[in-house]
């Protein structure tokens, strides 16, 4: 089976937009701007062996906010210029109650059974409490980026930024691998 790291879309793979202290996804292309050292941890990520797949909640479709060809232009910049695999999104509203939207690991699920990925050797990067939950009830190891508006949200690990995070992925591996042997 293939490993995976699982990555929140908005402030992991793209930059949010803060309103009131709130993060906010970009409903225009033009405020659509690609993460700073998302490119290093991807290749970084791809060269140890992992898939990289985008996870993402888009409710402004649902709302109305956001059209789904705007939609479509983000993702297509997000695969002309990044390493990633796939992108699974949730279009749903939060009242729809649906499975794939985070907190409920749908869209991990979803990715694990298309790409037959060990869900229990890959990773969920987030900066949110849900990118966490989904992360934990998927059976995978959570990274949080650490953000102002974060503070209260649980994770296996915490992190400042995206190369502090590869470490903490490739040192899981280690410490996988050294009780493997002790075992």
């Amino acid at each position: 089976m293939t490993k995976a790291v699982f990555l929140d879309r908005d402030g992991v793979i793209n930059k949010v937009i803060l309103k009131n202290d709130k993060p906010l996804s970009p409903r225009r292309i033009e405020d659509f701007e690609i993460s700073d050292g998302i490119r290093e941890f991807l290749l970084a990520s791809k060269s140890e062996g992992f898939l990289n797949i985008a996870v993402t909640n888009q409710p402004d479709i649902a709302r109305g906010l956001m059209s789904w060809e705007t939609l479509e232009k983000m993702h297509k910049l997000v695969r002309d210029n990044l390493p990633i695999d796939d992108i699974f999104v949730c279009y749903h509203h939060d009242s729809d109650n649906c499975n794939c939207r985070k907190p409920k690991p749908g869209l991990l699920l979803e990715a694990a059974q298309k790409w037959e990925i060990d869900l229990r050797n890959s990773f969920m990067i987030g900066d949110q409490w849900k990118d966490m939950e989904a992360g934990w009830d998927a059976g995978c190891t959570t990274i949080l980026l650490d953000r102002p508006y974060n503070q209260g949200a649980k994770s296996d690990f915490r992190t400042k930024d995206l190369l502090s995070t590869i470490e903490i992925i490739l040192g899981s591996r280690k410490e996988a691998q050294q009780v493997w042997t002790i075992t």
